[in-house]
């Protein structure tokens, strides 16, 4: 059989990721904090990028001042011998051995923090049980799950004996810890710190929810300067509106940022990315220059075309970055407005499609941009995935969030009584008839779980 060869040309369609769309997409799952250490990282690596507003008055001369570009040692040829070099550098020199045992440490968790400084203290007996009562209503962000009238039913005493005993635990370490909201947690960090009157303690009092609108927006609210609300939100920018933090995890310190800030202006609600701290990136001039310039080596001319490239690239999918989140987390203001207003029992079903749909994105960009991100609402931060709750219907087809769903049962639990608290069957029960909710047992015990709620044999109390 006779072999030959024949040439075919065939059209089909394929998927290729462009770098740039490489860069974009990887950019999209960053959250605020990963986004600020890549871009930090970027300064490190790409001479042509440049913090605005960094060195604006260096001339062409200074860069060529001594032995090459501003900041780095040795000549061009150096320079750009050791950048294209297919040899990696190595250093030989001996490390110290490191210890790690000596550095494993346990650290103590909140709440045996905080019984420590209980049995320190000079608590009655009766004081004491309300005490050790209240540290164990506390969450892991340092704040009291209960209000101090449901202790002071639960352990049956007065209301001003649990006001007392919190008040004090309020100034253990951390400042703040067993307050109700965020107010009144700053504020007492203030009262610590000998700061009981003046602007910082009008603006946390009263006007803690515009501090999102800016210093000028506070400054006309409360006729005075931009300068002294500065030095105001600077104070309040050190403070603590997580006094567990710390202690969460097993003592490892989590940091989260918001990504987004949802606030209410001019009659809705609009939404802003959280900025503060975040290098804004720019293409240097100065070596724009060095481009045009004949008495520099082509070799380094190559380098740089190369890194202005990569930065031009940076700069796009960066704001390629903040308007897609800007974008879809407008979508979820508008979608969950009532939750915004209201709280969590009105959190909306939602899905990817629906926000995909009105912010002409596919499915797989929202889950990108919603993936470990933060918003900043009036009740506090969420991941940005907690807005896309999954659904179940109330009789006569009305859908309803689980979220909404969860938060009937920590009201349904927390008006029981101790001594015969609601099986998980009765807690079915009475969501279908107090909430209209239909839904199986095996489903409550489900969310009681995750809600950390214990079943009810364990609620009892004698």
């Amino acid at each position: 059989m006779a072999l030959d060869l024949k040439l075919h040309l065939q059209q089909r369609p394929e998927l290729l990721l462009s770098p740039q769309l490489r860069l974009a997409l990887k950019l999209l799952q960053f959250n605020r904090l990963e986004l600020e250490q890549y871009l930090r990282e970027e300064l490190e690596r790409n001479p042509v990028l440049e913090v605005e507003n960094e060195h604006p008055d260096l001339s062409l001369e200074e860069l060529y001042a001594e032995t090459g570009p501003a900041g780095v040692e040795g000549s061009w040829e150096d320079l750009f011998e050791e950048e294209f070099s297919p040899y990696p550098t190595h250093s030989f020199e001996e490390a110290e051995p490191v210890s790690w045992e000596a550095r494993l440490h346990k650290e103590e968790d909140l709440y045996g923090h905080l019984l420590w400084q209980v049995s320190l203290a000079a608590f009655s007996e009766a004081e004491r049980r309300v005490a050790e009562y209240i540290i164990q209503n506390i969450n892991e962000r340092g704040y009291l799950t209960l209000s101090p009238s449901e202790i002071a039913r639960d352990l049956g005493v007065s209301l001003s004996l649990v006001e007392g005993v919190r008040e004090r635990i309020k100034y253990f370490d951390p400042v703040g810890v067993a307050s109700l909201e965020v107010r009144e947690c700053l504020l007492a960090q203030l009262s610590y710190l000998g700061i009981d009157s003046g602007l910082v303690v009008e603006i946390v009092r009263d006007h803690l929810a515009d501090i999102p609108r800016g210093p000028e927006f506070l400054a006309r609210k409360l006729k005075t300067s931009p300068q002294e609300i500065n030095q105001a939100l600077e104070i309040i920018r050190g403070l603590e509106p997580f006094p567990g933090r710390a202690y969460s995890s097993g003592g490892v310190t989590l940091y989260l940022e918001p990504d987004v800030i949802f606030f209410y202006q001019e009659g809705r609600w609009r939404v802003r990315l959280y900025d503060e701290g975040m290098p804004r990136l720019r293409i240097s001039a100065r070596y724009r220059k060095l481009l045009a310039d004949p008495t520099v080596p082509r070799k380094a001319k190559v380098f740089l075309r190369e890194r202005l490239r990569s930065a031009e690239w940076l700069i796009r999918s960066l704001d390629h970055r903040e308007k897609t989140l800007l974008k879809v987390a407008e979508a979820l203001a508008e979608l969950q407005k009532d939750f915004l207003e209201k709280g969590p029992a009105y959190l909306r079903p939602l899905n990817l499609r629906e926000v995909a749909e009105r912010v002409g994105v596919h499915e797989s960009t929202v889950s990108r941009v919603t993936h470990h991100k933060y918003a900043e609402t009036p009740h506090g931060l969420f991941e940005l995935k907690f807005f896309f709750p999954s659904g179940l219907r109330r009789e006569g087809g009305e859908a309803v969030s689980s979220e909404a769903v969860k938060r009937y049962l920590q009201e349904l639990i927390a008006s029981e009584d101790p001594k015969r608290p609601y099986s998980d069957q009765d807690l079915a029960r009475m969501l279908s008839e107090q909430y209209r909710v239909k839904i199986a047992r095996r489903t409550v015990a489900k969310y009681r779980d995750l809600l950390g709620i214990p079943p009810a044999r364990q609620r009892r109390k004698t």
